[in-house]
């Protein structure tokens, strides 16, 4: 259920970059406010800023201006100091390590936070969940990219993260697989989570609560206008 309580907000964020000799005006003055409970689909065509919006919530890349203020499970803390607990990413390159199974793979938030109880049975439960259950002993590069993005998935909602920034997390899905995995994003926000996802995909607007619309850099409440 969304409450009024607030996870993360960001006020006036403004990133530029300079390409040669020009200035790309990734966030113009973008503001948002993300709430416990709720599944906000961030949405906007290549090049809008989506991707430069999740990297500065996640602490990636830096704003040049402007705030990011945490709720008060996370309050007084950097977004790069966050863990695996309390904040997950998905991006679009997954970042899944070559050297790992796929099981292990998923485990690894576990491992690393000193929680690694989690990385036994909700591993194998979240593995089943999106099918890939059958692939735990196996390499990434011995697995689909489909099947990879979901070890992705199924790796950050692990220790089931007060927030999910999530990039294109369906990029290689078909319709099923696709409801497989908005349908893990809905449980986790059922517990009090929130899940930002950058999409492309209009299909995947009905799982939203909120959807916000990206245009070169900046930042509106509401599906985009449609293009005639």
């Amino acid at each position: 259920m969304v409450t009024d309580a607030v996870v993360v907000s960001g006020t006036g964020l403004s990133k530029t970059y300079r390409r040669n000799a020009e200035l790309v005006h990734a966030l113009r003055e973008v503001s948002l406010v993300l709430h416990p409970g709720e599944l906000v689909a961030l949405v906007g065509p290549s090049g809008s800023g989506k991707s430069t919006l999740l990297n500065v919530l996640c602490g990636w890349e830096r704003a040049d201006a402007g705030a990011l203020t945490w709720g008060a499970a996370l309050a007084g803390r950097q977004a790069e100091d966050l863990s695996w607990g309390e904040l997950a990413l998905i991006p679009q390159a997954l970042g899944l390590l070559e050297d790992l199974t796929m099981g292990e793979n998923v485990s690894l938030p576990g491992r690393l936070t000193g929680a690694p109880d989690r990385g036994g049975k909700a591993a194998r439960e979240l593995m089943t969940s999106v099918g890939i259950d059958h692939l735990a002993d196996r390499y990434p590069k011995q697995a689909s990219l489909g099947e990879q993005q979901r070890c992705c998935v199924s790796r950050a909602l692990l220790l089931e993260p007060a927030i999910v920034l999530a990039d294109e997390p369906t990029a290689h899905q078909d319709a099923r697989w696709t409801e497989v995995i908005f349908t893990a994003f809905r449980r986790l926000v059922r517990s009090g989570s929130v899940c930002l996802i950058a999409t492309h995909n209009p299909e995947t607007w009905e799982y939203a609560d909120r959807i916000l619309s990206m245009h070169d850099g900046e930042l509106r409440e509401g599906a985009p206008a449609p293009v005639h």
